[in-house]
């Protein structure tokens, strides 16, 4: 596993980080988290050094190693609990580990150009506090270095190799750190060959168990055979190589990506909302919205503004009278300063709880494909701007143009002709006023020319005029209901439009935000387990 590689994992992870940060439990995401963040420290720190820890019990020998591999006794030995209360630590090399083992947080530093094995120029050993010491700070400190040197070394006495301690509570937990992970039975020269090969293929098993089958088990010895030559050749490999720091990250990587995993294991939805629960939420919406009330006004203003215009003009008057039925609503006029509010009253509860039940069901057809942490997330997006759905609904409506503010041009050449034929009869009337005038003065009468020889011509202009004008507003009256109920349609599908736009502002891009997030993660997240994601 070269650093580039692990550098890639690592961005991977952070942008997984980031997609996740407002919709994922912050306790899970905590370990990613901290991964990135010491991943990138360490990497920043000198990569000319390989940090080696020794890890035991008490009693095991990890200082004796310590001080072997040394040269010199800078670790105290024994067998009283606790010996090691902090760690040790010695750097190999002329190049300054500082900066490192001020990261490590390891005051206790010693530096050695030699020591028995003069080839581990780069390598900081570490010597930790017992992992089972009485002392809770001490298993703290042990634990605190596990999470982050680079190569650990278990030093397992033969009396002790088979602890649950060491098995359950560390080495298992490590399954995942084959590669930087080095066994030694210490004390060999206490057991005879035949023990030795004994205790070597019983502590296999163990290690088989714990997930870390086919590991090599190194016998060691500070004061007779087999010696520290198996581990000091193992450690100085690890130092040359100068891979166990990328090798350490690649492993806490593949144990913080697969306990993730499940978070963003489904295959996530094409869309946030399908056709169908963008529909239904429409809908509801749009009932809450007062969008049938609304579409039936503007019927009943087509009417009312056609007949004001179209109907007999001596009884308009009476039409006047009557309120606009769009203008009670303060809608209608679609000008440039738009009508900020409507004066449609609140949702009914029906209406409302119809409304819950579409969000509700909406945030599950959402969230169904996704596992349970972003179902809560997608629920808390749908319903986020529920309080806003009110306000911002009043708005899309009274800011829709509803077609209806525009005077119709055949409105004007009904009205005008209603006109013509209201002003023969006017004319008929003052003909026959006039004649009457005369008759009432004892003047002599004006010849009244005749129609067909019987109906005369002042008769026939006030009763034709008044006839055609009811004729018209007859036959004008079906002709409006039905452009009146187009202009219905039109304005609800306007309305709805309108609605939907809403819809899409509070409720689809929140979700599709959430959807994004988990398909970013998704990715993010194969990337960084090394299974970059199918296209």
């Amino acid at each position: 596993m070269s650093a580039p590689t692990v550098v890639e994992r690592m961005a991977a992870l952070e942008r997984f980080t980031a997609a996740t940060a407002d919709r994922l439990p912050a306790p899970g995401l905590a370990p990613a988290q901290a991964l990135v963040a010491r991943a990138g420290e360490r990497l920043a720190l000198s990569q000319l050094h390989t940090v080696v820890a020794l890890a035991g019990a008490t009693g095991a020998g990890k200082s004796s190693i310590f001080n072997a591999l040394a040269g010199v006794p800078l670790s105290q030995t024994g067998v009283r609990r606790p010996t090691t209360g902090q760690a040790h630590a010695c750097v190999w090399g002329p190049d300054s580990a500082d900066p490192l083992l001020d990261w490590l947080g390891v005051q206790r530093r010693y530096t050695r150009d030699g020591g028995t094995v003069p080839d581990l120029s780069g390598l900081v050993l570490l010597d930790l506090p017992d992992y089972d010491s009485v002392q809770s700070e001490h298993r703290a400190e042990a634990d605190r270095l596990l999470s982050v040197v680079d190569l650990i070394v278990w030093v397992l006495h033969p009396q002790k190799y088979a602890d649950k301690i060491v098995h359950s509570g560390y080495l298992a937990q490590f399954h995942r750190h084959r590669d930087i992970t080095v066994v030694a039975l210490n004390a060999a020269d206490l057991l005879s060959e035949t023990d030795l090969a004994d205790c070597t293929t019983d502590l296999r098993r163990l290690l088989a168990a714990d997930g870390l089958d086919g590991l090599p088990v190194l016998a060691t010895s500070t004061v007779g055979p087999p010696g520290l030559d198996p581990l000091a050749e193992a450690i100085g490999q690890a130092v040359v190589a100068r891979q166990a720091a990328v090798r350490r990250l690649s492993a806490d990587l593949d144990g913080v990506t697969a306990a993730l995993a499940p978070a963003v294991a489904a295959e996530p939805p094409k869309a946030a909302l399908d056709g169908a629960a963008s529909r239904t939420l429409t809908t509801a919406l749009a009932q809450a919205a007062g969008v049938p009330t609304v579409a039936r006004a503007v019927e009943g203003a087509y009417v009312h503004r056609a007949r004001k215009m179209t109907g007999w003009p001596l009884l308009r008057w009476i039409r006047r009278t009557r309120p606009d039925p769009l203008e009670r609503l303060h809608l209608g006029d679609h000008r440039a300063a738009v009508t900020a509010a409507t004066s449609l009253g609140p949702a009914s509860p029906a209406a409302t709880a119809a409304v819950t039940k579409a969000l509700r069901e909406a945030a599950d057809q959402a969230s169904a494909p996704l596992p349970a942490p972003w179902q809560d997330a997608m629920l808390a997006a749908v319903r986020s701007h529920r309080d806003e759905l009110p306000d911002a609904l009043d708005r899309a409506v009274a800011q829709t143009d509803l077609g209806v503010a525009r005077k119709r041009w055949w409105w004007r050449a009904v009205g005008l002709l209603q006109w013509l034929v209201t002003a023969v009869a006017l004319v008929g009337l003052l003909w026959l006023g006039v004649r009457l005038g005369m008759q009432a003065l004892a003047l002599p009468p004006l010849r009244t020319p005749m129609v067909d020889g019987w109906l005369p011509v002042p008769t026939a202009l006030l009763a034709g005029g008044l006839l055609a004008g009811f004729l018209i507003a007859v036959l004008v009256r079906p002709v409006v209901r039905l452009a009146a109920r187009s202009r219905r349609r039109r304005a609800t599908r306007r309305l709805r439009d309108a609605v939907q736009g809403v819809v899409k502002q509070l409720v689809e891009d929140p979700a599709s935000a959430v959807l994004a997030d988990y398909t970013t993660a998704r990715a993010a997240l194969r990337e960084a387990a090394g299974t970059p994601a199918r296209r």
